[in-house]
């Protein structure tokens, strides 16, 4: 297995080429090719790199996939500070769910799940650090706080739901709901 993290250095023709696959895979994906069509052969020739290039720094399709993903996601949407646990859910919620509506977004996202290691994926990684971060803040104000997994399971599930598997938008307005119902719901019962 190629550790792509171990290969990756910080310029010259490195840096060119690994901006060259990621762009050719951003451009096969939204051709509308499914991730079993995302070959390494159709990405080197994309990118105008030979295969065995792509081969060695990624190994694989599925690799190279996370590779981009990882890129795509990580620090795209900004923790918000706005002073309480509702604001920051809603604001970080109406961002997440922009985003998703991405169509190259969501084309990378499809490609990605079910490529990557079981129990993760890029795409949702980045995520649960955000969204453990917003409660964390919260509770240095010594506010009552979810905890971190039932955030996740009642936010993120139904909101990557819609976006990946449904036709019905994920609007940042339905996901300001969505913040207000688990707050609702996750408040102790005196």
């Amino acid at each position: 297995m190629v550790d792509a993290s171990a290969q990756v250095r910080p310029g010259g023709r490195s840096a060119k080429v690994r901006a060259a696959v990621h762009r050719a895979v951003g451009e096969l994906l939204a051709e509308e090719q499914s991730a079993e069509a995302l070959t390494i052969p159709a990405v080197a020739a994309r990118a105008g790199v030979h295969p065995t290039t792509v081969y060695r720094r990624w190994g694989s399709a599925a690799q190279l996939l996370n590779d981009v993903a990882t890129s795509r996601f990580s620090d795209d949407v900004v923790v918000p500070d706005s002073g309480t646990l509702a604001g920051d859910l809603e604001r970080w919620m109406e961002d997440v769910a922009t985003d998703l509506a991405d169509p190259d977004t969501l084309a990378l996202m499809r490609a990605t799940i079910g490529s990557g290691p079981a129990g993760g994926c890029a795409c949702t990684e980045d995520r649960h650090k955000q969204l453990g971060a917003i409660i964390e803040r919260e509770r240095s104000r010594s506010g009552e706080t979810p905890e971190v997994e039932s955030a996740v399971d009642f936010l993120l599930g139904p909101l990557y739901y819609r976006a990946i598997f449904s036709t019905q938008p994920a609007s940042p307005d339905w996901a300001r709901e969505l913040v207000t119902t688990f707050l609702t719901a996750s408040r102790p019962r005196s």
